[in-house]
């Protein structure tokens, strides 16, 4: 193996990544696939999360996945989750809270009960099913290669930029405090925590803006670097966050945006 393939390798590590069937949780769970992890994908969808997993493994890459239902909007739901994962390994290497919901409506019609609905599983789950994994996650943590937790944030929760999203927005600048919080509660049980902050990627969460070439082109033109994010980018921080590269690396929000995070439109002297 050489230099560069073990300092990037997640072989023979086992992760659940959570809203994997599509979009960006789907790309993530790609990325660790290809490099050698045995992924389990979950979502509310069994049946969607095991013909991913098919497709997935018939990619050829070094790991392998499996799918199964695992729906993180309900403390039952999530015990259930925890009791399935606890069921298929004792060792937790990765974790990575990808499910999400959003929210859009005008700010006089946005209603009350948006706000739970969407904190519930964008932060309370996130709480909740890291905390249930953690005797798989210390299980699988060592000084030399420390268990990985990766949240799933937002240019978003970055920027005071709301686009009618009120509570997807709030909810993800609690995700990345809520990162920066475990992580230095983790650091001790050998345990990095993370959050990649993504801007505009092509998923069935942004397909109203994204769905089609020519829409995908229109966002990306308002991005510094001219276009939305693609799967490798998302595959590249992965691997990085989970690989002996980043074992160094906890409490990092990541920008994985383009630039985005650091768009202004603010000028002093020119014109």
């Amino acid at each position: 193996m050489s230099y560069l393939d073990k300092l990037f390798s997640v072989t023979g590590k086992t992760a659940l990544v959570t809203g994997a069937a599509t979009g960006i949780g789907r790309m993530v769970a790609t990325g660790l696939i290809r490099a050698g992890a045995h992924v389990m994908i979950a979502s509310r969808k069994g049946e969607d999360c095991a013909k991913v997993a098919n497709e997935l493994n018939a990619l050829g890459g070094s790991g392998q996945a499996e799918g199964f239902a695992g729906d993180v909007s309900s403390e039952a739901g999530i015990a259930a989750l925890v009791t399935e994962v606890k069921a298929r390994t004792e060792r937790l290497h990765i974790l990575v809270n990808n499910a999400g919901i959003s929210w859009g409506a005008p700010l006089q019609d946005f209603p009350y009960h948006a706000w739970a609905k969407v904190f519930g599983v964008n932060v309370t789950a996130v709480f909740h099913l890291t905390r249930e994994l953690l005797p798989l996650l210390d299980a699988a943590a060592s000084d030399e290669d420390p268990a990985r937790v990766i949240n799933l944030g937002s240019v978003m929760g970055t920027q005071p930029l709301a686009d009618d999203a009120y509570s997807y927005a709030a909810s993800k600048a609690a995700v990345h405090h809520l990162t920066r919080t475990l992580a230095i509660e983790f650091a001790a049980r050998r345990i990095t925590v993370n959050a990649c902050a993504p801007g505009p990627f092509q998923s069935r969460m942004t397909a109203f803006a994204t769905a089609t070439e020519e829409q995908a082109k229109h966002v990306g033109n308002h991005v510094p670097l001219g276009r939305i994010g693609v799967a490798d980018d998302i595959a590249g921080a992965t691997l990085y966050l989970c690989s002996r590269a980043g074992s160094y690396v906890t409490g990092a929000i990541l920008p994985i945006d383009g630039g985005q995070s650091v768009q202004h439109g603010m000028t002093l002297f020119k014109e």
